[in-house]
């Protein structure tokens, strides 16, 4: 079955639904890694995630060699690299190390104390360059992102990366509907909660069993399925071992009823709008 996709933001790239996360990725080898890798471009999870701060730029270089046409890449500069030429400078280390000409989005990984309007002023720079495709950012609260638009104008902007998860759901509060109303995509990481995954024997992890179980497939796949269940949504998996990879792309045709979505979350309740985006 083929891989669905969506449109990537203002980009018009049409982008697979679940991609590939590449942070803390190392498990075994960088072989294992790379098989990893190449196992999930086979499968249509061609959105590959890295960033300068993960250390993996080189392994995803070597999985996307001779594939990098079939590739939507993505890196991201560090806050402390962010000025206007230590961005450029940054994201030609990147290039380098990924062994490609260009990134089809780079990413402001956080905010740091460089003004907006310099990093973005850099990322402009890259894209007449053509070293880079389109822009974005990580970890943007609505105030960060109502800047980031103003400086930007409409129509710009990306994608904003941000942390979500079934037990972690503070973006549906204001910023996925800001992203949703001002045509930024939403990218979800650390789908699984980052180690947090619900343990056997827990209220959420019963749900995720339970729709599990009505649709055959695994809770892992549910969970994917729910953080995916906007249509402004895209989520980065990582995944260290080939069978693995095969499970995440499995969940991108799992369509999630009415009642399993109620069902999941009463299980994991939105809870209050926290005062600072969270992230990890």
């Amino acid at each position: 079955m083929a891989m669905p996709t969506r449109t990537f933001g203002p980009t018009g790239r049409q982008v697979p639904v679940i991609g590939q996360g590449t942070w803390n990725l190392s498990q075994a080898s960088a072989a294992q890694d790379v098989e990893a890798l190449r196992r999930g471009i086979d499968l249509g999870l061609t959105h590959i995630d890295t960033a300068e701060m993960y250390g993996t730029e080189r392994t995803v270089g070597e999985a996307i060699k001779g594939r990098r046409k079939e590739v939507f890449l993505v890196s991201k500069v560090l806050p402390s690299n962010a000025s206007r030429n230590g961005t450029i400078q940054a994201c030609e280390r990147s290039l380098k190390a990924l062994q490609t000409d260009h990134l089809d989005c780079y990413l402001l990984h956080w905010r740091g104390s460089t003004p907006l309007a310099e990093t973005f002023a850099a990322f402009e720079d890259l894209r007449l360059a053509g070293s880079i495709l389109s822009w974005g950012v990580s970890n943007f609260d609505v105030d960060d992102l109502d800047e980031a638009l103003h400086l930007a104008g409409p129509g710009v902007i990306a994608c904003n990366q941000v942390l979500y998860h079934a037990g972690e759901r503070a973006i549906e509060h204001a910023v996925m509907p800001w992203c949703e109303k001002h045509g930024v995509a939403v990218v979800a990481y650390s789908p699984f909660g980052s180690g947090s995954f619900p343990r056997s024997g827990t209220p959420g992890r019963q749900a995720l069993n339970e729709v599990a179980l009505v649709h055959g497939v695994t809770p892992r796949q549910v969970a994917l399925a729910f953080v995916t269940r906007s249509p402004n949504v895209f989520t980065i998996p990582k995944a260290a071992a080939a069978a693995h990879v095969e499970d995440n792309a499995a969940a991108a045709n799992l369509q999630l009823g009415p009642a399993d979505v109620a069902r999941l979350e009463r299980a994991f309740p939105k809870g209050p709008k926290p005062r600072s985006l969270p992230m990890i």
